[in-house]
């Protein structure tokens, strides 16, 4: 998803800053925009260090100018029921999933709000974090924390012009998620858009967000889930 995403921005003309905890990971997406004539440079950074955060800003700004937009998309689950999860497995959900977006967003705010610059942040949240997510509640809560900071956060920076909003992806096929023909059928069967999401799907949303079309949006939460969260429990009668 975030390699689609900055594809997508730097398509839209953007100057793009990958920044991953694997090096090798950054660089190959940078070379892969590199080759569709994007601007795009790589850097390693661990986002729960606020110190490798605040040197990213300070080397991003150095390469390419002011950061005027920003999304996040950092997110690991691990499976176990509340009641046998242990203490480190939680805590380890919160540092991924919600510092991880926290560190970067309050640094770049700062570095917005000192260059007085208007811009967008984005993070990547999840349904999880919107409905229950059972035997993943840790990750569920960090999630449903982020959107709950994302909207504290569009109060507190909008009036330095800063927007401040979240993509709640539902089930979206990645190379580390996939889906297999009965979780396909199931699908088929339960959700209104019947398939799994591709990543170019979350990142045309995030360039919405970022891009000047949604210039009146801050604070708000979009659901790119193939219309899972409006699904119907029990089953209805067939009609007509």
């Amino acid at each position: 998803m975030g390699e689609a995403t900055a594809r997508q921005l730097g398509l839209a003309g953007c100057r793009i800053a990958i920044a991953d905890v694997n090096t090798d990971n950054a660089e190959r997406a940078a070379t892969k925009l590199r080759a569709h004539n994007i601007d795009a440079v790589a850097f390693c950074v661990d986002a729960s260090n606020e110190d490798q955060v605040q040197k990213a800003v300070i080397e991003v700004e150095a390469s390419l100018g002011k950061i005027e937009l920003m999304v996040t998309v950092i997110g690991v689950s691990s499976w176990a029921g509340l009641i046998d999860m242990d203490l480190e497995t939680w805590n380890a959900a919160h540092t991924i999933n919600l510092t991880s977006f926290f560190l970067p967003a309050r640094v770049v705010a700062k570095a917005m709000i000192k260059n007085r610059t208007a811009g967008s942040i984005t993070c990547v949240s999840s349904l999880s974090g919107v409905t229950s997510s059972p035997n993943h509640g840790a990750y569920g809560a960090a999630k449903a924390a982020m959107i709950q900071l994302v909207r504290t956060m569009a109060v507190e920076w909008g009036p330095f012009g800063i927007r401040v909003n979240s993509i709640a992806p539902g089930a979206i096929e990645t190379e580390r998620v996939t889906f297999d023909e009965n979780r396909r059928a199931f699908m088929a069967d339960r959700l209104p858009l019947g398939r799994p999401g591709r990543t170019d799907e979350v990142a045309k949303a995030a360039l919405f967000l970022a891009s000047d079309l949604a210039s009146y949006t801050t604070g708000h939460t979009l659901t790119v889930d193939g219309g899972w969260g409006a699904t119907y429990l029990f089953p209805t009668p067939k009609l007509g």
